[in-house]
C-alpha cells in the first residue's frame, strides 16, 4: 500500500466514525439510551451510551478495505467477524444487563476463533515454550486485554485517548522498522476512527463507548498489537498500551488480595481515584495522553536495537505516571 491509500482510508475512517457519533448523539438521546449516574460513575448527568457503534463500525469497514486492497489472508476476516459478532453481544449486554460467565465465553470464542485462524501466533515465544502453551499464553493475555479495556473505560476521553496512542504508536513503529506497510495502514485508520469519537467523547462527554464500543475495541487492538510483534517488534507491543496493562492489572491485583470481587463495577483504578481526587477527567486523560506520546517515543528505540533501555524507560514513564495520578488523591 501507499502513503496516498494509507492517508485517505485513514481520513474516510475518521469522518466516518465523527458523524456516525454525532447521529447517534441525538438517536440514543430519542431512545432513551442513557447512562444514569450511579455510586460507581464518574460523571454527573445523563449521557447516551452506545457510540462505540460508530468507531467500531468505521474500524471493521476501513480493516475491510485494507483486507480487500491486499488481499489479506483468511485470520483478517475471522478477526472482522469476531468483533463484530462481540459488538452485538456487548451491546446486548449494555442493553439488558448479561451474567459475566455468558460474556467471558463470548470473548473467549472471539479470541480462540482468532487464534485458530492464525496457528503462528504460538511460535512468538520461539523456544522458550511449546507453540501450543505459547498460543495458550497469547490467548489468556488476549482476553485479558479484552477486558481491560472495558475496565478503563470510566471517564471521558481516556479509552479513546489510549485507541488514538496505540494507533499512532503502531504506524509510527512499522515507519520507522519498514515492517508491514498494511499494519501501518490498520493502526492509521484506528487511529482516526478513535480521533472521529474523541472529538465527542472529550470532557464533558457528549456521547459514551459503552460496551459495544470498549470490548470490541480491547479485542481489534490486541489484534493489532498481535500483528505488531508477529512482525519482530514484540517490545514495542509491551510498551504502547504500558499505562492501561499497569493500572488495570496492578488494580485488579490488590483488590484480590482484599478478597474483592474483581468482576464487579468499582471506582478504585488510578485513574478514577485522581479524579476523585479533585482532577478534572480532562486533566486526567490529558496526562494519560502526554505519558503516551513519551511511551510512543520510546518504543521506537527498540527497532534500533535498544530493547532494554526501552523496556526500562517505559517502566520508569508509567511509574512516574502512576505516581502523579496517586498524588491526586
Amino acid at each position: 500500500m501507499n502513503s496516498v491509500s494509507i492517508v485517505a482510508i485513514a481520513i474516510g475512517a475518521g469522518l466516518l466514525s465523527w458523524l456516525g457519533a454525532w447521529r447517534l448523539i441525538h438517536t440514543l438521546k430519542r431512545r432513551d439510551i442513557l447512562d444514569r449516574p450511579n455510586q460507581r460513575s464518574s460523571h454527573a448527568a445523563p449521557t447516551p451510551r452506545g457510540g462505540g457503534i460508530a468507531v467500531i463500525g468505521a474500524i471493521l469497514v476501513a480493516w475491510a478495505a485494507i483486507a480487500l486492497f491486499t488481499r489479506a489472508p483468511s485470520d483478517m476476516w475471522v478477526v472482522l467477524g469476531a468483533a463484530l459478532g462481540l459488538a452485538m453481544l456487548s451491546w446486548r449486554d449494555d442493553r439488558v444487563g448479561l451474567p459475566v460467565h455468558v460474556r467471558l465465553v463470548g470473548q473467549a470464542m472471539a479470541v480462540t476463533a482468532a487464534l485458530a485462524a492464525t496457528p503462528g501466533a504460538g511460535g512468538l515465544f520461539g523456544s522458550w515454550m511449546p507453540a501450543w502453551l505459547g498460543a495458550v499464553a497469547i490467548g489468556l493475555a488476549w482476553l485479558w486485554f479484552v477486558n481491560l479495556f472495558n475496565f478503563m473505560d470510566g471517564i471521558d476521553g481516556l479509552d479513546g485517548g489510549e485507541a488514538l496512542s496505540i494507533g499512532i504508536g503502531v504506524v509510527a513503529v512499522v515507519v520507522f522498522a519498514r515492517a508491514d506497510p498494511p499494519l501501518a495502514a490498520m493502526g492509521a485508520a484506528a487511529a482516526a476512527a478513535a480521533l472521529g469519537f474523541l472529538a465527542w467523547n472529550w470532557h464533558p462527554a457528549r456521547i459514551f463507548l459503552g460496551d459495544v464500543g470498549s470490548v470490541p475495541l480491547g479485542f481489534l487492538f490486541g489484534f493489532l498489537l498481535l500483528r505488531l510483534a508477529e512482525a519482530g517488534q514484540w517490545v514495542a507491543a509491551l510498551i504502547l498500551p504500558a499505562y492501561f496493562l499497569a493500572d488495570a492489572t496492578l488494580t485488579l491485583l490488590v483488590r484480590a488480595m482484599k478478597g474483592e470481587p474483581v468482576w464487579q463495577a468499582h471506582k478504585q483504578h488510578f485513574y478514577q481515584r485522581a479524579v476523585q481526587g479533585g482532577l478534572s477527567h480532562a486533566q486526567v486523560a490529558g496526562r494519560v495522553l502526554a505519558a503516551n506520546a513519551l511511551l510512543i517515543a520510546t518504543s521506537l528505540l527498540a527497532p534500533g536495537g535498544h530493547a532494554a533501555l526501552a523496556l526500562g524507560a517505559a517502566v520508569l514513564i508509567v511509574a512516574g505516571l502512576l505516581a502523579l495520578l496517586a498524588r491526586a488523591r
